[in-house]
């Protein structure tokens, strides 16, 4: 009898030790950053894939960096595009800017510190170096 309580608290202990970790709730700057990296990869699989629609290759750069300040301008812009309604990858990419937007003006407005305001760096892109190794 002594064995078996001795397990069974032990995977209670564990257990409770694992489960918060997992369960915590993300950070309105994590979610910020999760979207703003899905909607660039999005927008990057949108621009190398055989898109059904010309209209595709006349769109605005969608690079999002979420510590400049630009970034704002830059999803306003994107989601008023007015061509490519009809393409629906590109309606659910505009759905997800919106998105991001709207939570960076409203919910997580006080939690976000934009570090430059320097919109030509959303242009044109430091690429990160490439690891010779």
């Amino acid at each position: 009898k002594l064995p078996a309580m001795k397990t069974l608290l032990s995977l209670i202990v564990l257990l409770s030790a694992v489960l918060p970790a997992n369960a915590a709730p993300p950070t309105c700057y994590s979610r910020v950053l999760s979207l703003s990296k899905e909607i660039t990869e999005s927008f990057k699989e949108l621009q190398t894939s055989k898109a059904e629609d010309p209209c595709v290759e006349t769109l605005p750069r969608l690079y999002l960096d979420i510590h400049n300040y630009c970034v704002l301008a830059k999803l306003r812009d994107f989601v008023a595009y007015p061509r490519c309604e009809r393409v629906t990858e590109v309606s659910e990419l505009k759905e997800k800017a919106r998105s991001l937007y709207t939570i960076m003006i409203s919910y997580c407005r006080r939690d976000l510190v934009f570090l430059t305001d320097d919109c030509s760096a959303l242009e044109n892109p430091v690429q990160p170096p490439i690891d010779p190794s």
